[in-house]
């Protein structure tokens, strides 16, 4: 009797730290490794001793290069994980950018932490560092969609189009006579540049991720909903901030500020790009253009009126001008990078808006503030929240309960078992409530750490 078994180390319960482990025979697989943000009880599990050896772990596939998929990769090598990390050719080099630009936050807030004595610990330290990420990086190798890889003669798998960001995909796993598919992140069912998700015929076993289980993204025109935050904020004279994650939805700002300046609609205000993560992001989206669904004109002159801003003296300067403008710049959710520079010195000004256009998790300020916190902590000092709070919840770059509930419509054979991970509880049984009693497919629930045998399905 052959042991088929799937592990959930992370992304249960919680819509960070993905991370789930396939065992077969003696061959250990693990899908995606993410890292914990938000809530202090998760961000200290990067910390933990890992719960299976990593140099027990025979190979790692990446379904995409959000830091909560791929996060935790440098501390699994610099643990003894030795074997290849799979991924696709954008997430490669997505990968590579969104790693260098942890390491490079970790290194800096620990020695701030450090220099004006606010940690907790007798000394501050990073998770990892630049060299770690160096050495992670020397294990990647990269597929085409479709192409097949061979692990051993019993398992393969094939990456196929998830339509989240670029380079995204589903892992479809075939081990021995069974096939178990992770959707990694799904997109929406019309991304704003990418092709959407590819549908798929069937499998045994569907890892279905639950993070919008609970809703159905608002039908706002987003172009217009951006354009009314525009001018309210510069009619203020106000500045417009927006933490933006620098894969996707900094490029999904940037069109739509385009498409308003090509039509004539956007008021003359200077608009910058505060994110090396994001404008390194942004060539890695030239190099793929036949990943994206946009007219060559818009490819060609989307970025034309856009200020970059790559050196720190430039920010300095910008962060410091009271100035009407836009400015989009990392992390997504406020847990570090430029953007808390802009907020340290421009939140408590009610001229100035804050516009959130992301999931925002428990436990990162950026949820805090969306939540109507007052005070929100900055570099050991806490600020008052007097600058105007705005949000456009359709443009995040995951699908919703109904689009996610249409793609695992198209399945022509049910699978055996779907497992739901990388939701909030409340997101996750909403769903699993909503495909059991719409699909009458047979839905679980996974805990942290929970294992299941496949065998005897």
């Amino acid at each position: 009797m052959t042991a088929l078994r799937i592990q959930f180390l992370g992304g249960a319960g919680t819509v960070t730290g993905s991370k789930t482990l396939v065992e077969y025979n003696s061959k250990r697989i693990l899908i995606d490794c993410g890292l914990f943000q938000g809530l202090k009880e998760l961000r200290l599990q990067n910390w933990s001793e890992f719960p299976v050896d990593p140099k027990t772990i025979d190979a790692l596939i990446l379904t995409h290069a959000h830091l909560d998929h791929c996060g935790y990769i440098p501390v699994l090598v610099k643990n003894g994980f030795s074997g290849p990390i799979h991924c696709t050719k954008p997430t490669r080099e997505l990968t590579e950018i969104i790693l260098k630009d942890s390491a490079k936050i970790q290194v800096e807030d620990a020695e701030r932490a450090n220099r004006k004595s606010y940690s907790s610990h007798e000394k501050a330290k990073p998770l990892y560092k630049p060299e770690d990420v160096e050495l992670a990086m020397t294990q990647f190798v990269s597929h085409d969609l479709s192409e097949w890889v061979l692990i051993n003669n019993d398992m393969k798998f094939q990456f196929l189009n998830s339509g989240h960001i670029l380079g995204s995909a589903f892992v479809d796993l075939k081990v021995a006579d069974k096939k178990i598919l992770f959707s990694g992140d799904i997109g929406r069912s019309n991304p704003m540049l990418l092709y959407p998700a590819k549908h798929i015929n069937e499998t045994d076993y569907l890892i279905m991720e639950s993070t919008y289980g609970d809703r159905v993204h608002t039908c706002e025109n987003v172009k217009n909903e951006l354009l009314r935050i525009i001018y309210e904020t510069t009619e203020r004279n106000g500045i417009l901030m927006i933490p933006s994650f620098a894969v996707e939805r900094a490029q999904e700002l940037i069109y739509l500020l385009y498409l308003l300046k090509e039509e004539g609609r956007l008021p003359e205000i200077p608009i910058y790009l505060d994110s090396p993560m994001g404008i390194n992001s942004t060539g890695v989206y030239d190099h793929y253009p036949t990943w994206q669904n946009l007219p060559k004109t818009h490819f060609n002159e989307m970025y034309d009126d856009i200020h970059f801003i790559d050196n720190y003296e430039t920010s300095r300067a910008v962060v410091n001008d009271k100035k009407p403008k836009i400015v989009l710049a990392g992390s997504g959710m406020l847990e570090g990078g430029r953007i808390l520079h802009y907020l340290n010195n421009h939140i408590e000004n009610p001229d100035n808006t804050i516009l959130f256009c992301g999931f925002q998790a428990a436990g990162t300020r950026g949820r805090a503030i969306l939540h109507g916190e007052q005070e929100i902590k900055f570099f050991g000092d806490y600020k008052k929240v007097k600058c105007h709070v705005e949000s456009i919840t359709s443009m995040s770059a995951h699908g919703d309960q109904q689009e996610m509930l249409d793609w695992m419509s198209k399945f022509k054979k049910a699978p055996k078992k779907v497992f739901l991970n990388h939701g909030e509880p409340h997101q996750t049984d909403t769903f699993r409530v909503k495909i059991k009693s719409t699909l009458k497919w047979e839905v679980v629930i996974p805990q942290l750490y929970e294992s299941f045998h496949l065998d005897d399905e």
